[in-house]
């Protein structure tokens, strides 16, 4: 069951990624990211709410949020600082770069993630799914040779190595997550309100120290649908994927593998949306990634 609840986590974060692209273009990433994060806040403080005067009813439906201790919110309040970190290189490096290009390097999460499974959780791959974490890696590195074509110099250009600092993050913070979800049996709701807070209140420290510093910041931000849907699609399926993490079972090096499923949305749909460059010779990078999951699902 945690594999569909993996896959369910794909398909909304495919869906985000598109949402993502469309808000940042031509607008104030910080600001962006801000919306979104003020709005997975407001999502889910009626269940904050609820579970304050309702416990019974918010239990029996699994979106109860629970207290914690002071040392549980310190915790979650460390993964808040990895993630906003996190999202303020992807955001950046996306307003700069084809989703075509920042998708697929976000792609080589699971091989971050795939060594510490191996390092911290003890977690132990087969054959098969060594050869399937490689095949993610080389087919990025395809997607790089691409990338020149499209004038992006992988190592000269700044936003690149953005992203890959953003995937580094992003992969520590799935290690990070089992922890929490496992070790400290938070349930999705409790750990989903928290982080919003925590990760909103950061950004809008951020966002109100580069707008009281730079003049030339002022209106640049432009509201448009997509914003708050990035948040509402993000929170989703964060909620997909804790509760996969919550089955004991459930392998975290597989499940960052399975979301990386996401690039058949973003690449093939978001290709044509955006009408970017060497869309079908992304393809055969894509396909390397695709299989690549395909063996470590399958092995």
């Amino acid at each position: 069951m945690w594999m569909y609840l993996g896959l369910l986590a794909a398909l909304f974060l495919g869906l985000h990624n598109l949402c993502k692209k469309h808000a940042v273009q031509g607008n104030d990433a910080f600001s962006v990211l801000l919306g979104t994060l003020i709005t997975g806040f407001l999502l889910f403080l009626p269940l904050f709410l609820g579970s304050k005067y309702y416990p019974e009813e918010f239990q029996s439906i699994d979106l109860f949020v629970s207290d914690i201790s002071l040392k549980t919110h310190g915790f979650i309040f460390i993964k808040a600082m990895i993630m906003a970190s996190s999202w303020v290189l992807a955001y950046q490096a996306l307003k700069h770069l084809p989703i075509t290009i920042v998708t697929p390097i976000r792609s080589a999460g699971p091989f971050f993630t795939f060594i510490g499974a191996i390092l911290i959780y003890q977690e132990r791959p087969n054959f098969l799914q060594w050869i399937g974490f490689f095949l993610i890696i080389f087919s990025v590195f395809l997607y790089s040779k691409i990338g020149k074509k499209e004038g992006i110099n992988f190592k000269n250009n700044k936003w690149i190595f953005a992203i890959i600092g953003a995937t580094f993050l992003g992969a520590s913070s799935g290690l990070y997550d089992k922890f929490l979800i496992q070790s400290l049996a938070l349930n999705p709701p409790t750990l989903q309100f928290w982080f919003c807070t925590y990760t909103m209140l950061i950004i809008g420290m951020l966002v109100l120290i580069t707008r009281s510093t730079n003049s030339n910041l002022k209106g640049s931000f432009k509201w448009r649908w997509t914003i708050p849907m990035v948040g509402i699609l993000l929170q989703t399926a964060d909620y997909f994927y804790f509760k996969a993490l919550q089955d004991p079972d459930a392998l975290i090096m597989l499940l960052s593998a399975i979301k990386r499923s996401q690039i058949l949305i973003a690449v093939v749909v978001g290709g044509f949306i955006f009408k970017e460059q060497n869309k079908r010779k992304k393809l055969v990078p894509l396909a390397g990634i695709m299989l690549g999951v395909f063996l470590i699902l399958y092995s």
